[in-house]
């Protein structure tokens, strides 16, 4: 990236890192910037923007007609003081929080933050485990750890089998948008639950929540065992907004409008963009598309219609959009018209990334910045950020203000830890898990792993270098850092690998099981929509690029822990209920290798058909 790119002219802070070495090779990292005084909770942002922006549309979702049904910052507080009431008075307390099953919607928010705004935690678990789950075992799990005063679901209908499924550990009321006199399962619509009389009780609980009242409990993916609830408190949620003021300052002047899908049960939509929107009196509009074929259609034409001045998305989503991109003259003069292209869960394909550099400067003259970010569930989530103009992808920038990281020498790699104001204070009724979670200098134990951009400069940012607990070691005994590998094997791969599983423990040699990029695949096979799977798998032109891809990757050298030896395709996507991936996408390489052991065998197996070897 050209110099003339960087700087402080395009809104953005510049990189300020304090490194400070310690003992045995461990580096502390500090963000430059002080971290500014924040809210007292998330109930006084609400409470300003409906004083000093009332008429600002706060959220958006199209209705059944196709046109946006608009929630302002003053009817959301009159909504919030209306419900918060009903829920004061069944019971909705610390100690009995509210959960929230369905999908982004405006009774949603509603629901959510009325709780919120009255020191009731919320728990918004992802409608798969209600919707797409053939045993509910995990919301059962979910449900008896919450023990929750009442659950929200949008469709009384639509959630029914769920809910009596739970209704063994259920204890508490059910609250529903969509009603239903015949559903077997007692409930209470919305539009009844409307206590306004009880402004005075609603005010007093309002006025005792403190930074460090618990806001949201937000599950992990649960990957391996039981989910596990992380305490969020409202000081972790306001800081973190704070923080990521300093770095992008154009906020203050330039309030977010977004048009996002990113779900609210994960920290990426539920705290990061909502919570974004809510501090600078920003507009959310609900995409009703996803990061899949034909879906993606709608988030294009919610862009167009809502010009939106930020883009957040997961790499799958970037990947869909940089193919209509191609295309669209309109789209890329909506798209590159916003200030950030931010991506999250994981590095965006090098071919991607290069791809949409080369069109925003085609388009506008200038590259409009690819951010990213790391953090977790536990850290509300924003420990980092790549607030500069990166030289390639993968880059998660610095620590924001306020963090603190701890770099450990670990395996032959650095792993990072965090304290800051954003960090949870531990699980939700587990101590034993809390204190495992924090060393004794009280840094959370991430278990992720890092590299500096450049050793003698921390400002140039760190790169993600993949899971600790997901590295491990060939026959040889050389290490194989598993997530650096499935980096650079979807690149060298691109675009037929949407993502990657790495295999090789104790073997010879590292392999890899793709899951396939469907779409990409057919086209390259050049055979009929209907055609099966794994026929276009078979496919000689798309074998061939497979083996291609082997040889390059192989060609860069770094011995065998750089490349992989072989590989094969998966016939089946990962699977949420065994664990396989999380909400945001991200695949759990340790719970694939287990679940898919006959893939493993046949992979290093001694037919030379089941597998595809460097051309």
């Amino acid at each position: 990236m050209d110099q003339s790119e960087k700087g402080s002219k395009n809104g953005f802070a510049l990189p300020h890192v304090i490194r400070r070495n310690g003992s045995d090779g461990v580096i502390y990292l500090e963000s430059g910037y002080a971290l500014p005084d924040h809210a007292r909770c998330v109930g006084d942002w609400i409470v300003h923007w409906a004083e000093t922006r009332p008429d600002t549309v706060f959220l958006a979702e199209r209705n059944a007609e196709g046109e946006w049904d608009k929630l302002t910052y003053a009817d959301l507080l009159l909504r919030i003081l209306d419900l918060a009431g009903w829920l004061l008075e069944n019971d909705a307390s610390q100690s009995r929080p509210v959960a929230i099953l369905s999908e982004n919607a405006i009774d949603h928010a509603v629901v959510g933050l009325a709780a919120i705004f009255t020191g009731i935690p919320v728990a918004t678990v992802s409608p798969a485990y209600s919707l797409i789950s053939s045993d509910h075992a995990k919301l059962k799990s979910m449900i008896e750890l919450l023990d929750p005063s009442l659950i929200y679901v949008s469709d009384i209908a639509q959630f029914g089998p769920a809910l009596q499924s739970i209704s063994q550990v259920h204890r508490g009321r059910i609250l529903t948008s969509k009603g239903d006199d015949t559903a077997p399962i007692e409930h209470t619509v919305l539009t009844d639950a409307s206590r306004p009389e009880s402004s005075s009780a609603v005010a007093a609980a309002a006025a005792q929540v403190t930074p460090d009242t618990v806001a949201r409990l937000l599950f992990t993916s649960g990957s391996t065992g039981a989910p596990k609830a992380a305490r969020n408190t409202h000081r972790m949620l306001t800081s973190n907004q704070e923080a990521l003021r300093v770095l992008w300052p154009f906020l203050e002047t330039e309030p977010p409008i977004i048009a996002d899908w990113l779900p609210w049960s994960h920290t990426f939509g539920g705290n990061f963009t909502t919570n974004m929107v809510l501090r600078n009196g920003g507009s959310i509009y609900i995409d009703d598309g996803k990061p899949a074929p034909g879906a993606i259609n709608a988030t294009i034409r919610n862009f167009k219609e809502i010009r939106p001045n930020l883009s957040f998305n997961v790499p799958r989503g970037y990947d869909f959009l940089f193919q209509a991109l191609q295309d669209d003259a309109e789209l890329r003069r909506v798209f590159f018209d916003m200030k950030v292209i931010f991506s999250a869960a994981a590095a965006l394909q090098g071919n991607v990334w290069d791809g949409l550099i080369d069109m925003s400067r085609k388009e506008t003259g200038h590259v409009v910045p690819i951010m990213a970010a790391w953090g977790s569930t536990e850290t509300a989530p924003l420990a980092t950020l790549c607030h500069f103009l990166a030289d390639s992808t993968g880059n998660i920038g610095v620590p924001v203000p306020g963090v603190s990281l701890k770099l450990i020498p670990n395996a032959g790699k650095m792993e990072i830890r965090v304290k800051g104001p954003n960090v949870t204070p531990g699980y939700y009724k587990d101590d034993e898990l809390t204190q495992d979670a924090f060393d004794d200098e009280g840094y959370y134990k991430m278990g992720d792993a890092v590299r500096l951009a450049d050793e003698d400069d921390p400002g140039k940012g760190l790169f993600f270098d993949g899971r600790v607990s997901e590295d491990f070691k060939l026959s040889s005994g050389t290490w194989v850092s598993a997530g650096a590998l499935r980096v650079a094997g979807v690149d060298a791969l691109a675009p037929l690998a949407q993502d990657i599983v790495v295999a090789g423990h104790n073997r010879s040699a590292a392999g890899f099981l793709i899951f396939p990029n469907e779409a990409a695949c057919r086209a390259r096979a050049g055979l009929p929509g209907d055609a099966p799977l794994a026929d276009v798998l078979a496919h000689p032109s798309v074998t061939k690029h497979v083996a291609e891809g082997l040889n390059k990757l192989k060609s860069t050298g770094g011995g065998s822990s750089r490349h992989a030896a072989r590989a094969r395709f998966l016939l089946t996507p990962p699977d949420l209920n065994s664990g396989e991936i999380t909400d945001k996408a991200y695949l759990n390489q340790r719970q694939c290798l287990a679940n898919r052991t006959r893939d493993v065998e046949t992979l290093y197996g001694e037919d030379a058909k089941q597998f595809i070897t460097p051309a």
